[in-house]
């Protein structure tokens, strides 16, 4: 008598469904340098560098072996048992074309491979704009070198990708897509950036502001670098510490209000007891704001605010010799104990109490972000990979050949998307047999 096969359902946790979409159909063990190695050289796909889950792996395993599905960093781990019948027919292998085929999906369809080729990507980028910006950004009417071309089409991809994100994902209204677009606050970031190094190439373009747009593209490059910390969501040790960062931020600001205070009643007043005749705004704001603030780091000039120590020198106390810079402004001796006395209470606020108070906050806010850093960590987790299931398989700047392929399907062949549909489902799915 021949026994039925008996199949019991997996039922997986989130995290456990999560990371099941991530690696696609491939191992979960990978190592990150195979997965390098076989994005810059395709052909390896074919081989047996990567391994993939077969057709029959999806539906049954050895009961004697459960499976692990590891979290991003292998810390959250689920197994899963499958009861299997004592007799199965062996599957008949597939056709060549269709092994290929379907190898070439596995790999370039699992959202770790298009993660780790934005970063891969990514970094070319950024070393492409910084070669440009260093060695090769030449003044009109030079015009623009061949790196710095490529450079403006790598961002165009950029921007279309954007675009994309923004107006062409989801089944919404276009107007509810940008708003939900303009909710994420790196999308916010991209936006910056990307307006910035369009202004910046503007100005760039003619003679008389070519400075101004190297200044702004150096401060773009800055915005552009900074987006890399996006990156670290996919580990749980550095995940949380981006919310750490972010909350951190908000104390900072919270700490400058007070901070300010005392550096503007500090500033004014020494500046008002030391340099009386001096009527130049830039210097005055230089001395109010800046020396003060340079101060709590222990630049303190003591040559020119310790009567005993300032040198005999070329000055004047003429407010309009002064102002034409014909003459140093003196220094005024008057009353120089209480501007003595004042920097010592200065620094003991500052340096003390202040600093200690931001000190506090710190350790508050890491202290109560580290206590739910699981919960935040598999937040952000999910976000990025449902962003990358999402996500085209190429990167800029051979995005557009996505673009152009998504295009062609969507809007001539009229074929609608199935990645979000069949993400939104599996996961509908894990969860009514959790219910059950």
């Amino acid at each position: 008598m021949r026994i039925t096969e008996l199949h019991l359902s997996p039922v997986l946790s989130p995290q456990s469904l999560l990371t099941q979409n991530w690696w696609g159909e491939m191992d979960q063990s990978t190592p990150v340098w195979k997965l390098l190695l076989t994005f810059f050289c395709p052909p390896l796909i074919f081989t047996d560098l990567i391994t993939f889950r077969s057709m029959d792996d999806d539906l049954r395993l050895d009961p004697s072996q459960p499976m692990e599905m590891d979290s991003l960093d292998t810390d959250v781990k689920t197994t899963v048992g499958y009861m299997m019948s004592e007799n199965t027919d062996p599957p008949s292998p597939p056709s060549p074309r269709r092994f290929w085929l379907r190898r070439w999906r596995q790999f370039w369809g699992a959202p770790v491979t298009a993660f780790l080729g934005n970063v891969v990507m990514y970094l070319l980028f950024l070393f492409l704009f910084s070669y440009v910006l260093l060695m090769d950004f030449s003044a009109p009417p030079a015009g623009p070198s061949a790196s710095e071309i490529i450079l403006y089409i790598w961002v165009f991809t950029l921007v279309c990708e954007e675009v994309r994100q923004g107006c062409f994902v989801g089944s919404q209204p276009v107007l509810q897509r940008v708003r939900q677009y303009l909710q994420d606050t790196w999308n916010k970031f991209d936006i910056t950036a990307l307006l910035l190094f369009i202004l910046g190439v503007i100005c760039r373009l003619f003679p008389d502001s070519f400075e101004s747009g190297r200044t702004i593209l150096c401060l773009d490059f800055m915005v552009f670098t900074l987006r890399l910390i996006h990156i670290f969501a996919v580990n749980k040790q550095l995940g949380p510490k981006m919310i750490i960062v972010g909350r951190m931020m908000k104390d900072v600001f919270l700490f400058l209000f007070f901070l300010g205070v005392w550096l503007v009643a500090y500033g004014v007043t020494t500046e008002g007891l030391l340099l009386p005749h001096d009527r130049r705004l830039p210097w005055i704001f230089r001395r109010v704001f800046y020396r003060p603030y340079l101060q709590i780091f222990g630049q303190i000039p003591l040559n020119e605010i310790d009567a005993a120590l300032i040198a005999a020198a070329n000055c004047t106390y003429d407010p309009v010799a002064i102002l034409m810079e014909e003459a140093q402004p003196c220094t005024n001796t008057y009353a120089n104990w209480l501007v003595l006395i004042l920097l010592v209470v200065f620094l003991l606020v500052a340096n003390i109490l202040l600093l200690n108070l931001l000190i506090a906050m710190f350790s508050y806010t890491f202290a109560k972000v580290q206590g739910n850093s699981d919960i935040y960590w598999k937040s952000q987790r999910y976000n990025l990979i449902l962003e990358y299931h999402n996500r085209p398989a190429l990167a800029p700047p051979f995005i557009l050949i996505s673009h152009l392929h998504l295009f062609i399907k969507r809007h001539i062949r009229k074929v609608q998307s199935s990645k979000g549909r069949h993400f939104r489902e599996c996961r509908g799915e894990q969860w009514e047999r959790r219910r059950e």
